[in-house]
């Protein structure tokens, strides 16, 4: 009864994207079949200003952002991609970003039309982007005495986190690697190198990422080590030699020649918009329309440079409660992709202050200068090079429906937004994770709890353990709950992600994969739960010193992280505090009337608490089934003569 009075209110009042996707078939130009309404609801006004800022780019393929110039700009993300536009809207308004270009989703939509064949001219585009980047980093791209080295970086218009690929590192090779060793360190560079032969052969040429995973772990028990920051350089360079043997074990050939590597990046980044998982990501979210991912290349900046340099992912509020406080993790010695993988757990951003305390002080400034400038919760990737801040990417974060409101009505009270703004950051799905039950007593089960992670995304989640994202979906299909275990979760996984209940982890962060997706859906999620131990072959996880199998019962709490034996009660939630003050601004501006049914009194007396105006419609049906007497009284009635 809840969920019916917030989606008829929303549905009227809150839900542009229903008149935004019933404009996807606009005639405004032969080049726009997507409109930036649906992307940008603040910062578009009409599907016309949407047409100028596309033709803005006419025919141009690359757009370029840096101290020698910026392209692009914030509402240019059907073109850009979401990452490629913030990237160009960061460097215009003066954040420290590491120069780089975009290729835009057009070019994707004309490479698949071309039978995945590259536009012709557009590797000039790219190669003249490249000397663009050499001249402002005073480096060169395949030079062995001073190395320019780039990621490649997937973008859609709508945010797609994890579903596409990266590259980073492009351009090392057995002659570079030796020389950013004699410019930087050998143990920096080697590890460089062995990061881009692994993430090559996975995203580009489609070697199982496991082989090289599988070689690491055996090293690191060799050596007696625990991380991959206690390798040596000499082991390091022994890793290299064994990824080498990976590729010819699997018949491929890792390119020397450093534009091929570019080429083929780009050509896979491309390629991952039609990967299973990101169709399948698509199609859960209801995102149609789009053209295709940008791709950006930049030039890298190094977090694996050693204990003064590192690497984060950062809300500017909190995305589970949306409490105004920095919200986010970060590794020393790593890079981007080791935070985001999960493959290590790292520390809270707090401790950043002690640990660097100006490059603390650049990013404190930087993130309220983003907040200000896009009036919203910020998602922001950070990689700290010899103290140095490097802004890699905003957007606007992803959040649980309680974090919406509160963020919502706080930013009004701070004065950063207006009501109407407020309630327009607000989706009609965030009011309806709002009304997830939520356990009866949680004093009742603490003698039944078995462990306890970080508190990813909160609710209540109760459900049969499952082991892989297949049964989880089969799971759903016949009408069951699970609960999702893995070790760690990988892109792979969206789909049995979304038809669990919850998602519990061994390994990853409060920013790691499945902590980021589960909050974009609402699912509970407790991750890094370090204790646990789970084996994937015999489907069976061990924690507190109790082994659950495939098909047990077992709760989460995703608001306290913990873990808890058997099916605990759930009860159901109450609208107050922040929801109430939201839910009637809403009322000021709506203009129906919201009724409800009366099932039975009990319903009715529910709606009525929660703001309906009145019965819409009486079922007296259900009324006679609310118990047996009734029940046959009307059968007395209906059989007699």
């Amino acid at each position: 009864m809840k969920r019916f009075i917030a989606f008829a209110i929303m549905a009227v009042v809150l839900n542009p994207t229903v008149q935004a996707t019933n404009m996807m078939g606009l005639p405004i130009s032969p080049r726009l079949k997507t409109t930036s309404l649906l992307l940008d609801k603040k910062g578009l006004k009409s599907a016309a200003e949407t047409a100028v800022l596309h033709l803005r780019g006419g025919s141009q393929r690359v757009f370029h952002f840096g101290k020698e110039g910026t392209d692009g700009d914030k509402g240019m993300k059907a073109l850009l991609g979401g990452k490629g536009s913030n990237l160009a809207e960061m460097s215009r308004i003066g954040l420290s970003v590491p120069p780089g270009f975009t290729i835009t989703t057009e070019t994707c939509q004309e490479y698949n039309g071309l039978g995945k064949q590259l536009p012709k001219g557009l590797m000039e585009d790219v190669m003249d982007g490249v000397k663009r980047i050499e001249r402002q980093m005073d480096m060169k791209f395949g030079d062995e005495t001073s190395p320019l080295l780039v990621s490649v970086r997937s973008g859609a218009a709508v945010s797609m986190p994890g579903m596409m690929d990266t590259v980073l590192n492009l351009g090392l090779n057995d002659k570079v690697v030796e020389g950013l060793a004699k410019r930087a360190s050998k143990r920096f560079a080697y590890d460089s190198y062995r990061r881009l032969l692994d993430m090559f052969g996975d995203v580009v040429l489609g070697i199982n990422h496991n082989l090289f995973e599988e070689q690491l772990e055996e090293l690191k028990e060799a050596k007696g080590v625990s991380t991959d920051n206690e390798l040596s350089e000499d082991d390091l360079k022994e890793l290299i030699g064994k990824y080498k043997q990976v590729y010819v074990t699997c018949g491929k050939e890792f390119p020397e020649d450093p534009k091929k590597q570019l080429e083929l990046a780009i050509r896979a980044v491309f390629d991952s918009w039609d990967s299973e998982r990101a169709k399948a990501y698509r199609d859960i979210n209801q995102i149609h329309g789009l053209l295709g991912t940008a791709v950006t290349v930049q030039s890298m900046v190094f977090g694996n440079l050693g204990a003064t340099s590192g690497t984060g992912v950062l809300f500017s509020r909190n995305p589970s409660n949306g409490e105004n406080k920095l919200y986010g993790e970060y590794l020393i010695n790593a890079q981007g992709e080791d935070v985001v993988a999960g493959i290590r757990t790292p520390s809270p951003i707090s401790t950043l202050e002690r640990e660097m305390p100006v490059a603390y002080k650049s990013l404190l400034d930087n993130v309220d200068k983003l907040e200000r400038h896009y009036m919203d919760m910020q998602d922001i990737e950070f990689t700290i090079q010899d103290q140095k801040l490097f802004m890699l990417q905003c957007r606007n974060g992803k959040r649980t429906g309680p974090a919406a409101v509160k963020i919502a009505v706080d930013m009004f009270k701070e004065g950063l937004i207006s009501k109407d703004q407020a309630i327009m950051m607000v989706e009609s799905g965030h009011l309806d994770q709002l009304l997830h039950p939520q356990f009866e007593d949680q004093n009742k089960y603490k003698a039944r709890v078995i462990g306890k992670g970080l508190p990813a995304s909160p609710g209540a989640a109760v459900g049969q353990v499952v082991f892989s994202p297949e049964d989880a979906e089969a799971f759903k299909a016949q009408g069951g709950a699970a609960i999702l275990v893995r070790a760690d979760t990988t892109p792979e996984d969206v789909g049995g992600m979304h038809a669990s209940e919850g998602i519990l982890t061994q390994r990853g962060g409060m920013t790691s994969h499945a902590a980021v997706v589960a909050r974009g859906w609402g699912k509970t999620c407790v991750c890094g739960c370090l204790e646990m131990r789970v084996d994937d072959k015999k489907k069976t996880f061990t924690l507190g010193g109790k082994t659950f199998k495939e098909g047990d019962w077992i709760s989460l709490n995703g608001n306290t992280g913990e873990v808890i034996e058997g099916k605990e009660p759930l009860s159901p939630p109450t609208i107050s505090g922040d929801l109430s003050t939201f839910m009637s601004w809403v009322d000021e501006r709506r203009k129906l009337k919201v009724f409800t049914n009366a099932d039975t009194p009990e319903d009715a007396a529910e709606a009525r608490r929660n703001g309906a105006e009145g019965i819409g419609l009486v079922r007296t049906e259900h009324m006679f089934f609310a118990s047996d007497d009734r029940l046959k009284a009307v059968r007395q009635m209906i059989m007699a003569e």
